[in-house]
């Protein structure tokens, strides 16, 4: 495709500022329990949920019941407490350990849902069974921290007649004023057998300004950054016995896939500000929150002051708009839980105002014990996560004015497209990289 030279090539800048993220660990020990992070959690949710709930059923003189396990007879009340979902259906790791020896995490049926789920709350107390139409109406998953309203029955469980949430937590003003483009791409997918395919070298020309006619030319000079959200390369799983084995441990392809990706993003970073989040399928921690990728693989990329690698999920801000990115893993294994789509369920996750409630239940994440770092202390103006089936865009909208703009952005190796986020409007739009001549 013949490029236009008349088009101006002055790229527009914006600094990207990195926030001080809550998600980097640092040294990682696993001696620790997982409890902590749920108490936490609750501790951290109940007093937002408490005002919300009281708000909410005021008129009704409904009053709480401090713990869970205090509720008794059919008087109307309402209990603050930690959904936990159980199923047939869910994973059990000691079962797959007992199967089977395997080194990286099995894969999670494609739904948690098999029509045995059962629903309960729990607090530092104890659990109560949840019944009732609202309990089965409702959007929920393992994790989420509620306050429902109801009454015991003759059985013992808690008839749900309502369910409130702690509702999106306060927004800054967003200050972005220019029609200026951020680029969401995911799922690269580079392999050892095809590093770079045709369809990336068109992508990384498209974003440089190096193909397309005047009107495509115009819209990538106003991209002032690049968003990469995990599966940047797939890199293949040592045989089991791999380390007995001298020719299955030879790492030189993998050392070569990812001295291609390097010299890749680097004409990209060389353009414009790079930033990058690891993915399931790249060489980082496998829980969540994953930490950077580790800067010794972008030796070239590094030479440009643009180029950051991030956790996953993480903040950043760009030209006064706070994003919020995560590279997918928390929203399918929200899917899991629910038929809303993945759209749907990431809207949702702000209103309960925490994006991996099912992590450490069947979402691996590493055993906090300080602070519950999933839980949404700032609205963000955009929210998105990679690698999704299909390009969805919503809106979710809290009680207080709160807008946040919410994206799923597809796997660009099936899909063959991007997203572009207009940082004045919010608007998305895609843009799909044909390679055919």
């Amino acid at each position: 495709m013949d490029v236009d030279t008349t088009i101006p090539r002055t790229r527009v800048h914006h600094e990207s500022q990195k926030y001080e993220s809550e998600f980097k660990t640092g040294r990682r020990q696993y001696t620790q329990q997982f409890n902590t992070l749920y108490y936490k959690r609750l501790f951290t949710l109940r007093p937002f949920i408490l005002k919300h709930a009281q708000a909410k059923w005021e008129t009704k003189d409904i009053r709480i019941t401090p713990k869970v396990l205090n509720v008794e007879g059919p008087e109307p009340t309402f209990i603050i407490g930690t959904i936990f979902m159980d199923s047939q259906a869910k994973p059990s790791t000691l079962m797959q350990v007992e199967k089977t020896h395997w080194i990286s995490d099995p894969t999670p049926p494609a739904s948690y849902r098999d029509g045995t789920e059962t629903v309960y709350l729990e607090d530092e107390s104890g659990r109560i069974r949840l019944v009732g139409a609202a309990i089965d109406k409702a959007v929920l998953a393992s994790g989420v921290v509620a306050a429902v309203m109801g009454s015991e029955t003759a059985s013992g469980d808690f008839d749900v007649v309502d369910i409130c949430f702690a509702g999106m937590a306060a927004q800054s003003e967003r200050t972005s004023s220019e029609d200026v483009f951020v680029a969401l791409v995911s799922g690269l997918n580079a392999s050892v057998e095809t590093p770079i395919t045709l369809e990336m070298q068109v992508l990384a020309e498209y974003l440089c300004g190096a193909v397309g006619g005047a009107k495509d030319q115009q819209t990538s000079s106003k991209i002032v950054q690049t968003v990469i959200a995990g599966n940047i390369m797939k890199v293949p799983v040592p045989p089991i016995g791999h380390t007995e084995d001298a020719r299955a441990n030879d790492r030189v392809p993998v050392q070569q896939l990812v001295a291609s990706v390097d010299a890749y993003l680097a004409d990209i970073a060389a353009c414009m500000p790079l930033t990058l989040l690891p993915g399931h399928g790249d060489p980082a921690s496998a829980s969540l929150p994953q930490q950077p990728l580790h800067p010794s693989m972008f030796a070239q990329c590094r030479q440009f002051t643009g180029f950051q690698s991030l956790t996953n999920p993480a903040y950043f801000e760009i030209n006064g708009t706070l994003v919020l990115g995560t590279s997918g893993q928390n929203i399918d294994d929200l899917c899991r839980y629910s038929d809303e789509t993945p759209c749907q369920l990431a809207a949702q996750s702000l209103q309960w105002r925490h994006i991996a409630p099912t992590a450490p239940d069947t979402l691996w994440c590493y055993p906090f014990t300080e602070h519950d770092p999933f839980i949404v202390r700032t609205t963000p103006h955009v929210y998105f996560a990679g690698n999704q089936r299909e390009f969805d865009v919503g809106v979710a909208v809290g009680t207080e004015g709160q807008e946040t703009r919410i994206i799923m952005v597809p796997e660009f190796s099936v899909s063959r497209s991007i997203v572009l986020l207009n940082l004045r409007t919010l608007e998305c739009s895609t843009v799909h990289i044909d390679a055919c001549v």
